[in-house]
């Protein structure tokens, strides 16, 4: 059973699809930066806030919550089962060095998975986001 408070991993999907969105943006505009008015610069400097944010989140996390973080990530790409749940947690731990936020935001996807691993569990974050952007 999960026990993270979900609020948590919805402000990382939330902020991991808005990183996401940017980078996007940033990596389609190959313009001069003088030609479009700096706007690729500005673009650039908000990626890294948003970045920034996230890292700042995850880290903040306390080690339980950041392995069942990566586990979540797992089970929703589909490397465990809901009932390999707790097989996950520890092999998040025993598998655990470095940043894990570096780890999450260098995964493709990460927001997807971790909004399926929600699911698993019968959790979503349909309605986290009103009032909260």
């Amino acid at each position: 059973m999960l026990e993270m408070n979900s609020d948590k991993v919805c402000f990382v999907i939330i902020k991991a699809r808005e990183f996401d969105v940017q980078e996007e943006d940033s990596e389609a505009d190959s313009s001069n930066a003088t030609d479009d008015n700096f706007a690729s610069v500005f673009s650039s400097e908000k990626d890294d806030s948003v970045r920034k944010e996230l890292k700042a989140f995850i880290d903040g996390m306390d080690e339980d919550e950041q392995c069942e973080l990566v586990a979540l990530c797992w089970l929703g790409r589909g490397d465990f089962s809901v009932e390999e749940w707790k097989i996950a947690v520890a092999e998040a731990r025993s598998r655990r060095q470095g940043s894990t936020a570096d780890y999450l935001i260098g995964i493709p996807l990460v927001s997807d998975y971790l909004e399926e691993g929600l699911s698993k569990f019968d959790l979503s974050c349909e309605g986290f986001e009103m009032g909260r952007l």
